[in-house]
């Protein structure tokens, strides 16, 4: 054993011994040099691996951790939550910001010789500027699991402390990324988590907890934020986007006291928007421009808290999803995802402990119990900015799940002064959307020609987004 290896594992076992924590390591990490449909070695440092957060229950959350592909020893480390309903972190891995995506070919599972759908490098990943962890978060989603399964009923202030939790002991065991500095990311229902969780992480800061992480702020993206805001803003979005008319704009305005689109019990209000939702139905939410295909998802077989073990075959994919046309390109790359994160070649490539798993979805909806308990992070958001955190919001243009007015007017009502003024900013010398920045290290950006989210369709001016903001240059 070299020297050095041995000096570090004496710090972590002093640095365990002395925290005071349940359990002080996590599950060895496995370091992943190759992955089933990728050509050769990986052109970048892949880490895969457990943390316990509920060991009454055995729950355990897993992690990808790809290293920056500039300066790892210092470049800033990301900490990137899922949005949607127990969705996993292979989702903005292999679609939005990570360094891989699947090649988009005819694939038949029964037809491709025991085969994994084929993955290519991905040029305008995040890893370009900064270390990134993928989470699957909360328990029950990707990969993460429960012994118990009372340890997937979770909400959302349970699933924050659960992150808490996982992010310090993380840290614990790479201590050698401590003084990096440190980000939490997220988009849409991981942007309600994102600024309660930098909330709580600067709370130990400021107690002088062990480990002192070296957080400097969060960056969300088309984040849900209120539970009503969202759809309210809808309306005035898709009538400027010339999706309805006028006439229903006003009548909804009209009949929809002070906008309350959910809850009015006018029922020239209700049949308003019956009108609205059937022109709504007319459109992709997360991309109003692109063809609208139908989400891919397997029927849930009701069952998925139960502990199975998985049968020793190359295919473990029972409940193959519908396929999509292959032009629906977001649905067709979730197609793949199954026949791949469902193969045991690629499961025993990842680290993936037997029988923790039956079969893994892209997001659950509805098939694991999850509360709504936070209902605003407004004050969250305030909170952080207010102590100086630097903080970024961003949403694509054309957004219809999380439009860009909603996310606007909540940036707004922290009744922060400006501090640039509304303007473009620029990728080779054309516009790539707007930016207004305020006091106390709030910037607002808009992706123009983003979705839901937005790296998905717009990878190239994310990047250069990032890559400006993080170092502290204007974007």
């Amino acid at each position: 054993m070299e020297a050095s290896l041995r000096v570090r594992l004496v710090f972590l076992l002093l640095l365990c011994f002395f925290t005071a924590l349940p359990s002080c390591c996590c599950d060895a990490a496995t370091l992943v040099h190759s992955l089933p449909g990728f050509d050769g070695a990986l052109p970048f440092r892949l880490h895969t691996g457990y943390v316990s957060v509920d060991e009454e229950n055995g729950a355990e959350l897993f992690y990808y951790f790809i290293e920056s592909e500039g300066e790892p020893g210092q470049d800033p480390v990301i900490l990137w939550l899922p949005g949607g309903d127990h969705c996993s972190a292979l989702s903005p891995l292999l679609f939005d910001r990570g360094p891989l995506r699947f090649i988009l070919e005819p694939y038949d599972d029964y037809n491709n010789n025991g085969t994994v759908p084929r993955l290519r490098y991905h040029p305008y990943s995040w890893t370009k500027v900064a270390s990134v962890l993928f989470v699957d978060s909360p328990v029950g989603a990707g990969f993460s699991y429960s012994r118990n399964a009372k340890g997937y009923d979770v909400g959302e202030v349970s699933t924050a402390l659960h992150l808490k939790m996982f992010i310090t002991k993380w840290f614990i065991e790479h201590p050698g990324y401590l003084a990096n500095p440190f980000y939490i990311g997220a988009d849409s229902l991981g942007g309600r988590i994102a600024p309660f969780l930098a909330h709580k992480i600067s709370e130990d800061i400021e107690a002088g907890l062990s480990p002192l992480i070296n957080l400097k702020g969060y960056l969300v993206g088309n984040p849900a934020t209120v539970e009503s805001s969202s759809v309210e803003s809808r309306v005035p979005f898709l009538h400027g986007m010339g999706i309805i008319s006028d006439q229903l704009y006003e009548t909804i305005n009209e009949q929809c006291q002070a906008g309350d689109y959910v809850n009015s019990k006018n029922v020239l209000c209700g049949q308003a928007m019956d009108k609205f939702n059937r022109l709504l139905d007319d459109i992709s939410m997360t991309h109003i421009l692109h063809k609208k295909c139908n989400f891919v998802a397997p029927q849930s077989n009701g069952r998925i808290t139960e502990r199975k073990i998985l049968k020793e075959e190359t295919r473990v994919l029972k409940r193959p999803p519908p396929r999509p046309p292959i032009d629906c390109h977001n649905n067709y790359g979730n197609y793949l995802s199954y026949f791949w994160a469902n193969s045991n070649i690629t499961r025993e490539a990842l680290g993936i402990k037997k029988g923790s798993k039956n079969e893994w979805v892209i997001c659950h909806h509805g098939d694991l119990p999850y509360s709504l308990d936070m209902k605003s992070s407004i004050k969250y958001h305030h909170n952080m900015t207010t102590k100086g955190y630097r903080v970024l919001v961003y949403s694509g243009d054309h957004d219809a799940l999380v439009p860009f007015l909603g996310t606007q007017s909540w940036v707004r009502s922290l009744n922060f002064p400006i501090v640039d003024e509304w303007r473009a900013w620029h990728l080779d010398g054309q516009s790539a959307g707007f930016t207004i920045t305020y006091t106390n290290n709030l910037t607002f950006a808009t992706i123009k020609g983003g979705g839901h989210s937005a790296p998905e369709f717009q990878p190239e001016r994310c990047l250069a987004m990032l890559s400006r903001w993080i170092f502290g240059k204007p974007i």
